[in-house]
């Protein structure tokens, strides 16, 4: 929402970008933007033109991945969408396998909540997404991808560290959770409600957007939370943080890949393959 943004992005002057939009008016005979002052917004027809736009740039590249197929060279682009614990934990890993296989395909990939995951795959803007919520959606396929357990973590040291506790405890100790939105945040209120055990009780003291900001938070504090078992391999091999353990607790879940429904782009079929999933 920036003409100054567009220009620096592309590397042209703000000119230019402004000479490109109306040369795209002229042509449609609509307005793609109104201007209040030094802000802009997108006009009905402006977000058509999107909309179509991101569909035509789609089809051009599944068209250039099966021509370079059929060349018998792979080449293209594909975009990622993944929620942030498999994005930072899960696909380097991954993306460094994919990338010793087709050196010529070109991955973007993008990091945020399942919520947010969800609309880009919607718009069109990413080609597959990689989520940790239990969001479904009719307009998607889930297809199962690696298996996650929940746990309670505190550093090592903690008062409570090498003690196990009871259901009842956890409503005694400071919690942190992660933001509004997070796929892992809202798959653990929805299991510990079918535990029976009622979220609004707990001592939530803070808010924090990410596995990373939340484990350095608790390493400097006596406060605890609930984090996935695989954002902290490194911390529990040397020995920062510790597993909480509490009677009768347990929550597993599994990593989704969410794609739209229909015929799967050769492109997305191939990085699901090298993830060891098999698709039709």
């Amino acid at each position: 929402m920036s003409f100054t943004k567009a220009a620096q992005e592309l590397h042209i002057s703000q000119p230019a970008v402004n000479k490109h939009i109306q040369e795209l008016e002229q042509q449609l005979s609509t307005k793609l933007f109104t201007r209040n002052g030094t802000s802009i917004e997108v006009t009905s027809s402006g977000k058509i033109l999107l909309e179509k736009s991101n569909l035509i740039f789609e089809i051009y590249r599944e068209a250039e991945f099966e021509i370079n197929k059929l060349n018998n060279k792979l080449k293209g682009n594909l975009k990622i969408g993944a929620s942030t614990t498999i994005a930072q934990y899960i696909l380097p890993e991954i993306l460094v396998k994919f990338h010793s296989y087709y050196e010529d395909i070109h991955i973007e990939l993008t990091s945020q909540n399942t919520d947010k995951v969800s609309e880009l795959l919607k718009n069109n803007s990413i080609d597959l997404g990689i989520i940790e919520g239990p969001f479904q959606s009719p307009l998607f396929d889930y297809i199962p991808f690696i298996s996650d357990e929940i746990v309670l973590v505190a550093r090592t040291g903690h008062p409570l560290a090498n003690r196990t506790l009871a259901m009842k405890d956890l409503h005694d100790i400071d919690l942190i959770s992660r933001e509004n939105g997070s796929g892992t945040q809202d798959f653990i209120d929805s299991e510990l409600r079918k535990m029976k055990i009622p979220t609004t009780e707990f001592k939530k003291i803070m808010n924090l957007d990410s596995s990373e900001i939340i484990k350095n938070y608790l390493l400097h504090s006596n406060a605890m939370a609930f984090l996935s078992v695989s954002t902290i391999t490194n911390e529990l091999k040397y020995n920062k943080l510790s597993i909480i353990d509490v009677k009768q607790f347990e929550i597993k879940r599994q990593f989704q890949f969410i794609i739209p429904k229909g015929e799967t782009p050769e492109l997305v079929k191939l990085f699901m393959k090298t993830c060891g999933i098999m698709t039709q």
